[in-house]
């Protein structure tokens, strides 16, 4: 039998999955923006993928924090604070070119905007809310809409960027941001109900027996690592994508509807991710994910390169691409249970994210010394073998906790 879904889950999908798109969405156009900021600012193309590293690395560090307020107080407020950052970020970088303002802006404010307003805490509020048995299915649905955002918010910054510039661009994302904000107060329904209930026949977990339990749990250990593979394909993808399609000689615009297709492709995967997380065992499911994107980047650097190829592969990635969060957070979920989803998850994804920043921006490094994107390409197919053979051997039973007297 299945459980009922209230009302409010749905409100809390939908409402979740609009802020997902516009935040998501705004963080996949900077692979647009970096090439227009820095003709325009005078930035070199190492030093303002440098600020975009960043903001993967400080996203990272702030998720546990982030993800660790929302377990105790809600999502709702948490959203809040990080879309005024986030928004407060584009909007300094904007209107103050230059290598100090974008490290703030871009890499400081928005990466803070994005601990708050993305996966770790969003799909959080969505898991507390979602009855056991159909967690995983309806965080996939969440991130599934989310990833919408890329398909709309990416062709409308490159509508942006050549209609009025990439400072108009980026004040355009900001509203784009604020807008989106009040959408948040929808979560204080269901986080009540989360966060009064009782845990039954077992026993509350504070933040630090949550992390001991963690960082003794093998499966949660082999699941962080292989998170870094993610966030470095994925991140280098983004950002570099654009340009690497410009040293094959393809046309500038093709790096906007590569990005758009990401985007929409993104939301089928997310939501058949979900559902496979339902059916079968999600760290399964995440290994043969890792496999198959190390095909797909290996077809990349071999195939001729024309527009077929690149917006195949932009498809594939797409299909292969955020499905992890769903699992990945699901599967913590199973282990683990809810009441500290948003912290552990934190902390898987800030190895997430350090893979991310490394992604970012050893992409501009290398290719300004050696003039190839080829190397990190093969570089992120083997690592993605190297994650399947972390996933495969772990176990999701339920840790056992002491019951209540």
């Amino acid at each position: 039998m299945t459980s009922r879904v209230s009302r409010g889950v749905y409100l809390t999908i939908v409402a979740g999955a609009v802020i997902m798109s516009v935040s998501m969405g705004i963080r996949q156009s900077y692979g647009l923006i970096l090439g227009p900021a820095s003709m325009e600012w005078g930035l070199s193309l190492s030093m303002f993928a440098l600020a975009i590293a960043l903001h993967n690395l400080v996203w990272g560090l702030a998720q546990p924090v982030a993800g660790a307020i929302a377990d105790r107080y809600g999502a709702a407020p948490v959203v809040i604070t990080g879309a005024i950052a986030y928004a407060l970020g584009l909007a300094l970088t904007a209107t103050m070119p230059g290598l100090w303002p974008a490290m703030v802006g871009t890499g400081v404010l928005v990466g803070i905007g994005l601990s708050c307003t993305s996966y770790g805490t969003v799909l959080a509020a969505v898991g507390r809310a979602a009855p056991p048995e159909r967690r995983t299915a309806m965080m996939g649905t969440a991130s599934a809409i989310g990833s919408i955002g890329g398909a709309v918010v990416v062709p409308a910054t490159q509508f942006m960027i050549e209609a009025s510039g990439v400072g108009a661009a980026l004040l355009g994302l900001a509203l784009a941001m604020v807008i989106s904000a009040p959408l948040a107060f929808v979560f204080l329904g269901t986080d009540r109900q989360a966060l009064r209930a009782p845990v039954a026949l077992k026993r509350e977990v504070s933040f630090g027996e949550a992390l001991k339990e963690a960082v003794s749990h093998r499966g949660y250990i082999l699941l962080t690592l292989g998170f870094f593979t993610c966030g470095f394909q994925l991140a280098f993808f983004a950002v570099h994508f654009p340009s690497y399609l410009v040293t094959c000689h393809l046309p500038v615009a093709l790096g906007a509807a590569a990005l758009a297709v990401f985007g929409g492709c993104n939301a089928l995967g997310s939501w058949l991710c979900g559902l496979l997380g339902t059916w079968y065992r999600p760290q399964i499911v995440l290994a043969w994910i890792y496999i198959a994107r190390g095909l797909a980047i290996v077809a990349l650097v071999f195939l001729p390169k024309t527009e077929f190829v690149a917006l195949a592969f932009a498809g594939v990635l797409g299909l292969l691409g955020l499905g992890t969060v769903p699992l990945t957070s699901g599967l913590i979920a199973r282990i683990f249970g809810t009441g500290n989803l948003g912290m552990l998850f934190g902390l898987c994804f800030l190895n997430h994210q350090i893979g991310a920043f490394l992604g970012a921006w050893s992409g501009g490094w290398l290719f300004e010394r050696t003039g190839s994107f080829d190397p990190i390409w093969l570089a992120t197919a083997a690592a993605g073998g190297v994650a399947a053979l972390l996933h495969f051997p772990i176990r999701d039973e339920p840790v056992v906790r002491p019951a209540l007297a």
